[in-house]
Order: structure tokens, then sequence, then C-alpha cells
């Protein structure tokens, strides 16, 4: 019975997802949006961090990479379906040269020069106004038109947004399942044995890095065509932060961690708000008594409750009971 709940709640949460914006006015559209645009970039960093065991704090930049890249293009004639692979392209290649320093240095050594990293994209964002605009930042990005169907409407972009995550779902539910994603536990859990075992960690630390950054590249150029304007400040690091947060609040190495992470930081402010002035103050409240009680997030607090209700599945509980007996 067990094997069917995973797909059911998948097909479920689905159904809820293509229903959620039924009925909606265009700003609860528009954050049910940032909700699905945030959960890429979590997944991103969530094969980096919680499959791959390497600390990152550069996920913002790696939107802004690829954000700027696809509205640079969109503005210079191309479509966005053109500019995407440029953008993603862009991403992986950075995110394999910023794998190179997790060679060296781990733990926060490496999270200092990630942190570095943030900054640095942030200051050339800012300074390069020639290319960026600078403060001013970009503005006028088209969203994608498909001719039968265009993306100018809210309710319409959310469901190519919708359509987008899944396809990006489903590659890294791949990922996570094959081999790969195997080996990227044993880099986590001991990178000395896994090496002892004949895993290449060198590669594996560059690709957790690699299609990580191209997550974020993703979610990067889905905010361009969103709202339209793009400027340095909205990639700075405290968006690193937050998607770090979405990652640890979900359940790092989880695969629904991400969604789930992206929900409480996205949505839940925004049904706080009737607290007028103390809903920032109960949000960050219920994040630090959650955290506390179940550090591996809503999915370890829901494995948790599963086990307590339903009962742990025991390994072979016919010899703990013949070792018992005797």
């Amino acid at each position: 019975m067990r094997r069917w709940i995973r797909p059911a709640l998948i097909g479920l949460a689905i159904i809820l997802a293509i229903l959620a914006p039924v009925g909606q006015g265009n700003y609860i559209t528009y954050v049910l949006t940032s909700w699905l645009i945030f959960s890429i970039a979590a997944m991103g960093l969530n094969l980096t961090l919680g499959y791959a065991g390497q600390i990152s704090l550069a996920q913002a930049s790696f939107m802004a990479i690829g954000g700027y890249t696809t509205a640079l293009l969109t503005l210079a004639g191309w479509h966005w379906m053109l500019a995407l692979p440029v953008a993603l392209s862009f991403c992986f290649v950075v995110g394999l040269m910023l794998g190179y320093p997790a060679l060296r240095v781990k733990g926060h050594f490496l999270a200092f020069v990630t942190l570095a990293f943030n900054t640095l994209v942030f200051l050339i964002l800012r300074n390069e106004e020639w290319l960026t605009g600078g403060n001013y930042g970009l503005v006028g990005m088209p969203r994608p038109d498909f001719g039968l169907f265009s993306t100018m409407k809210q309710h319409h972009f959310y469901y190519f947004t919708l359509t987008i995550t899944i396809v990006a779902a489903v590659i890294m539910w791949w990922i996570v399942r094959s081999p790969w994603g195997r080996a990227f536990k044993a880099l986590r859990e001991n990178p000395i044995r896994a090496e002892s075992l004949g895993v290449d960690t060198r590669r594996l630390t560059l690709l957790a890095f690699a299609i990580g950054s191209t997550y974020g590249g993703l979610a990067g150029a889905l905010v361009t065509p969103l709202v339209q304007f793009i400027e340095p400040a909205s990639f700075g690091v405290a968006h690193s932060l937050r998607i770090l947060l979405m990652v640890v609040v979900g359940g790092a190495g989880f695969f629904f961690g991400p969604f789930l992470g992206a929900g409480v930081v996205i949505i839940l402010p925004e049904f706080l708000r009737f607290t007028e002035g103390y809903y920032l103050i109960i949000y960050a409240a219920l994040v630090i008594v959650m955290l506390v009680f179940t550090p591996k997030g809503l999915i370890g607090l829901g494995a948790l409750l599963r086990d307590r209700f339903w009962g742990k599945r025991v390994a072979r509980g016919d010899l703990k009971q013949g070792a018992q007996l005797k």
C-alpha cells in the first residue's frame, strides 16, 4: 500500500498546483509563480548542499547571471526560448569554475568562497552600467509568446512556469535516482570512503556545483519576464541566504524539501499579513521553533509522524527476534 502513497500525493500536488490560481487575482497568482520559481532555485541548491554536501551561498548570483543574460538577449530581439539555452550554458560553465575551490576547501571556508563570489557578481552588476544598467537595472523584457499561447496574462505565465517547473523536477528526479545521485550521497556522507570505492569525487563535486548553478540560472531566466524589471539588489547575499533557508526548512537532501521550504518562505508570510506589523515576528518565531524541534525540516517532521503512527519499517526483523530469543 505504501508504494502507492507517493504517486498519489504527487498527483494530488500537481492537481492542486493547477487549480491554485483559479479565481485568484493577479497578486496571488504572482506570489504562486514566485513560489514555483524559487522552488527551482532551491532544487539546485538542494542538489549541491543536500545531496552532495557542498555548502554554497551563491545561488542568488546564478539567478542573476541567468536573469541578466536572458534580459540582455530578449531586449536585443531574441525569443526567450532561444535566450534560455545560452543563459543555462553560461551558468553551467561559471558553476563548474566555482566548483574548483570546493576541491581544496571545505565547510565554512567554502561558504566564505561562495559568499565572496556572490558579492563579486553583485558589484559587477552594480558598477558595469554600460551593460547592466547599474542600480537602475533593465526594464521592458518581453514575456514569451508562442503564437497560439501568450504568457502576457499573469495566469498564463503561471501555467507556463508550472510546466517548466514540472520538467525541471522530472530531470532532477532522474538525476538523484540515477547512479550519479547515489554517488552524490556517498560524497556527502564520506568523501574518503567514496573515493576508495572508485567514485570520482573531483568530477562529482564540479558537477554538483554546475548542475545546481544551472537550476539557479533557470530560476533567474523566469524571474526576468515575470517582473519585466531586473536590478542588482534583487540578487544580493540576503537572497542567497533566503534560498538556503528554503532548503533547510523544507529538508536538505529530500527531493520535495525545496517545494515545501519555498512555500514556507514565499507563501506563509502572505497568510500572516492579517497580523499587520507582527507577521514577520510570528513568521521568524515559527521558523526557529521548527528548526529547533525538526532539524531535518518539514520532510523530516513528516517522516517522524509517519514512523510514530504507522510504525517504523524494520529490516530483517526475524533476525532481531531470533537474537532476542537466544
